[in-house]
């Protein structure tokens, strides 16, 4: 199938507002990963103990933030695609020709993943994002949209079976005579982060890079199905047009939320010993976790959709007008927080990782966000593009061109 179908020339709050908003709950959900130092807990990074508070952000937090914000994000990235594809044929490029710098866009996001990690954040996404898009633009972008939603059910469809084979392991593994054991895949992810000599934090990062590119990316499903669906929606304009979409926005936010909420309430009350679930089995919670993620994450961005179209009716304040820039500038933004956290948290830096808990990570987390906010708001005041938002347009332009533009 061909897209010809011409986008509103206007840029849309909706997306933006979604990516600047999410990135907070980015931030809240990747620096726990810089407290290290002590006991990894199976299926959580969370560590144990704490305050009260702690306890109450440890929860919220797996049942809002872990595994639903990616989603959302691939939902975007999907639909960014789809856009990007439409606004170059709404300007005379052929379809081909389109394709093949997205082509080379998603080569650069997975080059840009691959130094991120080895210079700072062994948990990127952008590699993922780079290599999923690869794979799902040569397969999808052409498709028909029955292709679309038959290919989105199926992988939402192995989720969910997944989900059950897991229960079912994590009941076997209860009953053994012999527990097997847990699984170290968290105490790979931490490692990097209690390495006090550069080089061999450089070292662990890469290691566990291939793990969260291919795992994620591709192995997971819920980024592929949610990028895929992302393709979907862009083609009938959902969030450009939601006045045309409400009951399906209504509809996908409440279902979605809902899901997401209930579903990592029983991972929660396991780890916090509520809900008595032996160590062995503990493993359960990060398929089911990745399964009520996708529809969380959905329905984050339906929530947005919404919020979107009711404050479209009103000039924004300088709030909404801040945080859209953020979005605007997600890349730049997402790659900021690892420059203001890693240097900071882990052992190779200052390692103040290891003297903070849950409630004040995520009051560093918030500070880092605000961080990024004011510099967006500058930059727009400006109308200055993010620098890696540049870089990477300018790195996706055919040879010739960059050449003519220098």
């Amino acid at each position: 199938m061909t897209v010809t179908q011409a986008a509103p020339g206007t840029r849309v709050l909706a997306p933006d507002l979604a990516r600047g908003g999410m990135l907070l709950l980015i931030a809240v959900a990747n620096t726990p990963w810089y407290l290290w130092g002590r006991d990894v807990r199976p299926s959580t990074i969370h560590p144990p103990g704490g305050s009260a508070l702690d306890r109450i952000v440890q929860v919220l937090s797996m049942i809002t933030v872990d595994f639903r914000v990616y989603p959302m994000f691939a939902f975007l990235f999907g639909y960014g695609m789809v856009q990007a594809v439409i606004r170059r044929q709404a300007a005379g490029q052929r379809l081909p020709i389109a394709l093949a710098q997205l082509r080379r866009r998603n080569l650069w996001l997975l080059a840009f993943g691959f130094v991120h990690a080895a210079l700072l954040w062994q948990g990127d996404i952008l590699g993922a994002y780079g290599l999923a898009g690869l794979l799902l633009a040569r397969l999808f972008v052409r498709r028909g949209d029955r292709v679309l939603l038959i290919w989105s059910t199926i992988g939402a469809g192995l989720l969910t079976l997944a989900t059950l084979l897991g229960i079912v392991g994590a009941y076997l593994a209860a009953i053994a005579p012999e527990p097997p054991g847990t699984v170290g895949y968290l105490g790979l992810g931490t490692a990097a982060s209690e390495q006090a000599d550069p080089l061999a934090a450089v070292l662990q990062r890469l290691a566990f890079w291939p793990v969260v590119t291919v795992g994620q990316g591709l192995l997971a499903l819920a980024l592929p199905v949610a990028i895929v669906l992302g393709f979907w929606a862009a083609r009938r304009h959902v969030l450009e047009r939601p006045q045309d979409h409400l009951p399906l926005l209504r509809r996908v936010a409440a279902i979605g939320v809902t899901i997401g909420c209930l579903g990592g309430l029983p991972h929660a009350l396991a780890v916090m010993g509520w809900l008595p679930i032996p160590p062995e089995s503990m493993f359960v919670f990060e398929i089911t976790q990745m399964t009520t993620g996708l529809p969380a994450g959905l329905g984050y961005a339906a929530v947005f959709g919404l919020l979107g179209h009711r404050l479209s009716r009103h000039r924004p304040g300088p709030v909404v007008q801040s945080i859209a820039a953020v979005g605007q500038r997600s890349l730049s933004a997402y790659l900021t927080q690892s420059v203001l956290c890693a240097p900071v948290l882990a052992a190779w830096g200052l390692g103040l990782g290891a003297h903070l808990h849950s409630a004040a990570i995520a009051g560093y987390a918030i500070a880092v966000w605000l961080i990024t906010v004011a510099a967006a708001r500058v930059l727009e005041r400006y109308r200055h593009p993010g620098p890696a938002e540049t870089l990477l347009r300018r790195l996706s332009q055919p040879t010739r061109r960059r050449s003519a533009n220098p």
